[in-house]
């Protein structure tokens, strides 16, 4: 699944909304990169602290999460 990020104006950087297999912008849950970080470091600490993967537990993360995301809303 690919994800692409818009930026919102004025947003300081921080996303605010994804466009899924749709093509389709949607707003995204008010706290969900924290959720990403968080659950992106608990990933990181079950395949056991290993470096180099940052970018790999993230993108399994952010993955999962979209999808959870997906799945409420239908």
């Amino acid at each position: 699944m690919s994800v692409v990020i818009k930026k919102a104006n004025g947003a300081k950087g921080k996303p605010s909304s994804s466009r899924g297999a749709s093509g389709k912008a949607m707003d995204l849950p008010e706290g969900v990169w924290e959720r990403i970080s968080r659950r992106a470091y608990e990933l990181w600490e079950q395949r056991g602290r290993k470096e180099g993967n940052s970018l790999r537990d993230w993108l399994d993360t952010e993955a999962a999460v979209m999808e959870e995301i997906h799945e409420a809303r239908e």
